[in-house]
């Protein structure tokens, strides 16, 4: 295998004149015929994997925005110099690979990290970070300065306990450990992907957020604990650090020990499920997500609610969807006394009726509940099954099909009356009937 170290450009005159050399057009057109081929590859690959062309690691937004065009190229690129360097001295090929190396540990980091933390305010300085670092590195490895700095880190060295570190040893470390974190982000987003791709329901899709959050606790740990031994720290030493970690949390986090295990326990008993419908401290709304810490509820105004899952534990939760997710809903009007009864429950049922949403099993039922001061007052009952798509504006439509329906038919809503007693001058009570408009 051929020796992949640069050479350090003492005289830059020399290096510009490499690229003088007619050897360097049958670079170019090696290099070009790379870039072809792997974009003809992903193209394919997108085609028959990602018809819908869903943004993904590997192929990102655009056909070249992923990690496997950089990753494919550089695999072409090593394969054009490994065939050409055994023919003539290379220029072009000795830039371009370490470019290429930038390229894809650029793209993996941020497209790991975008598919990992969607939304964090904290990705973009992040993303810039690794950009700047690799661009960096790339041209101290072009430059040849890159080893030559590395041995000077080298040289700056302490003690800590038993071990010897030194500056290049905690550079590496964290580099090792920024690259087992990433892997196993990675693996958790492409597994969290496929279980939440396949849920079918709220109650599925819950347990198997659990089991995807879990997993990417699992990975991200055991990746810390192996950049840890890779510098060099003896793990043993972190049970020191463990212990205290938890008097921590026996005392001041137990708090946030409890919303967390309280999470876990709604997301493995299922009483709530993203999509339900539930009444927490008079605030009603939808689950939109259940989180290790909080759940997400959205109501029907567009508010959002985070709630502590500690509280959804230990307080009363009506869960209004939780074995049914059909809810009973009803309006009161009142007709006056002399109106027709069978005609007002008639008119009331064919107004909920001409409602879609109002289910026809069981279907809504009007009855003469009670008899009220001013007149007769029914109550009409129906039953929905989306709740989630408002339920006022369904009790409105319904009540402007009533009043409509009863202008046509000649059925009065009465006013509101009050009888008055007046006592005459000779103290002759005089009774009289006030209506209000």
């Amino acid at each position: 295998m051929a020796n992949t170290a640069p050479v350090p450009l003492q005289d830059f005159s020399l290096w510009l004149a490499s690229f003088q050399q007619p050897g360097v057009l049958t670079e170019l057109a090696v290099l070009t015929a790379c870039v072809v081929l792997a974009f003809g590859v992903v193209w394919a690959l997108r085609r028959g994997l990602d018809p819908d062309h869903h943004t993904s690691i590997w192929f990102g937004r655009r056909l070249i925005d992923g990690v496997l065009f950089p990753a494919l190229l550089l695999a072409f690129g090593y394969a054009g110099r490994s065939v050409l360097e055994t023919q003539q001295t290379l220029a072009v090929f000795r830039v371009a690979i370490p470019v290429l190396v930038s390229l894809v540990t650029i793209r993996v980091g941020v497209k790991v990290l975008q598919a990992a933390f969607t939304e964090a305010r904290w990705l973009r300085p992040i993303e810039r970070s690794i950009s700047w670092a690799a661009w960096l590195a790339m041209v101290l490895w072009v430059s040849g300065l890159l080893p030559v700095i590395l041995n000077e880190l080298d040289q700056i060295t302490w003690k800590l306990g038993g071990t010897t570190l030194s500056v290049r040893t905690l550079i590496e470390g964290a580099l090792t450990a920024g690259a087992v974190l990433i892997a196993a982000l990675w693996v958790s987003s492409a597994i969290e992907s496929r279980l939440l791709r396949s849920a079918a329901g709220g109650g599925e899709l819950s347990l198997r957020k659990a089991v995807a959050n879990a997993t990417r606790a699992l990975l991200m740990f055991v990746g810390l604990m192996l950049a840890l031994s890779s510098v060099g720290i003896d793990l043993t030493a972190l049970s020191v650090l463990g212990g205290a970690i938890g008097v921590g949390i026996g005392f001041g986090l137990q708090k946030l020990a409890a919303n967390y295990v309280s999470g876990f326990v709604i997301l493995t008993e299922r009483s709530m499920r993203i999509g339900d419908m539930v009444r927490v401290d008079n605030f009603e709304g939808r689950i939109t997500d259940i989180n290790a810490r909080f759940t997400v509820i959205r109501n029907l105004t567009g508010r959002e609610s985070v709630v502590p899952n500690e509280i959804l534990i230990t307080s009363r939760v009506e869960n209004l969807s939780l074995a049914d997710p059909k809810i009973w809903q009803s309006t009161v009007v009142s007709v006056a006394y002399d109106s027709d009864v069978e005609l007002v429950s008639r008119l009331l049922l064919e107004a909920a009726r001409q409602q879609p949403r109002v289910l026809r099993e069981p279907g809504p039922a009007a009855s003469l509940s009670a008899f009220g001061p001013d007149g007769l007052e029914f109550t009409l009952g129906y039953w929905i099954a989306d709740p989630e798509n408002g339920q006022l504006g369904l009790r409105s439509d319904i009540n402007k099909t009533i009043l409509e329906s009863f202008r046509d038919h000649g059925v009065e809503i009465p006013y509101p009356q009050r009888v008055l007693h007046v006592r005459g001058a000779a103290g002759t009570p005089v009774q009289g009937v006030l209506g209000t408009r």
